[in-house]
């Protein structure tokens, strides 16, 4: 395709686009779509079909939206009052058929976030005031309570339901069909209804270049920090002092420390070589 093609930007003259929507350079609106007045397409987006884009809505370049997907309506909270929210997409994200994503809310963050380069699988509803870090995987028919947060490279099975509030780390796996009502740490994953720490996300790991020593280290705390003796509260401290602890045990600590609606979802331990 030339590059004047690329530029040129092509509206179905059967969608309804708002003359106050800001449309950049080769976005393809296809028929039956709405585009609303406060909406801004990045350069080549792309509106297959009957698409509703409303609300203070951005959607970032190159994404791609699919037939009956709808971003930026208002959100089924009843406080809602019409407030003026936003909703924000991230560059080269592929949001699948009667995929949902509602506005944030006054009450929360006032906006809901989907990174760049996510796939959002056919009927994943994102709620109110979530945010969605980049690269996040989420299978179809998962839905979502409002803000949940999902840390970047994370990965959510089919038909998976998250709390409200509940937090996924970076580059953790929640399994199919699963209940999840408290926190992943980092790197973990969860099976089950209600779901149960299962041990590490080490294919994920590996596949985001992991080392095996940062794996290794992973592991050793992984089994300190769920399975040790004593107070948890006490073991989190003391794997905590530990002196030039590998990042990504860094992060998975910092995460069971920081504050949290909902907590920690805990482990069994025993089970987290199981997914080698």
């Amino acid at each position: 395709m030339s590059a004047a093609a690329q530029s040129e930007t092509v509206i179905d003259p059967r969608a309804a686009v708002d003359p106050g929507a800001r449309l950049g350079q080769g976005v393809v609106v296809g028929p039956w779509c709405t585009v609303g007045p406060d909406v801004v397409l990045g350069d080549r987006v792309r509106l297959i079909s009957h698409a509703v884009i409303e609300g203070r809505t951005r959607v970032g370049e190159e994404t791609t939206v699919y037939p009956f997907a709808t971003i930026g309506m208002a959100p089924q909270d009843l406080k809602y009052r019409g407030e003026p929210t936003r909703t924000e997409i991230g560059a080269r994200t592929v949001i699948r058929e009667h995929v949902t994503i509602h506005r944030g809310t006054v009450t929360g963050s006032g906006i809901t976030r989907v990174g760049a380069n996510c796939l959002l699988m056919a009927v994943v509803h994102v709620a109110h005031d979530c945010t969605l870090g980049d690269g996040v995987v989420v299978a179809n028919n998962v839905v979502m309570g409002g803000h949940v947060e999902i840390g970047d490279g994370a990965v959510i099975g089919g038909a998976a339901a998250l709390h409200q509030f509940v937090r996924i780390g970076r580059g953790a796996m929640v399994g199919g069909v699963s209940g999840v009502e408290a926190d992943v740490i980092p790197f973990g994953m969860v099976i089950g209804n209600r779901a149960r720490l299962s041990g590490l996300n080490v294919v994920g790991l590996r596949r985001r270049g992991a080392s095996r020593d940062s794996i290794a280290a992973l592991r050793r705390a992984f089994r300190d920090l769920f399975g040790g003796t004593g107070a948890f509260a006490d073991r989190l401290a003391a794997l905590q002092s530990v002196p030039n602890l590998d990042p990504l045990v860094n992060e998975m600590l910092a995460f069971a420390a920081s504050p949290s609606h909902r907590g920690l979802i805990r482990a069994a331990i025993g089970a987290d070589e199981a997914e080698d």
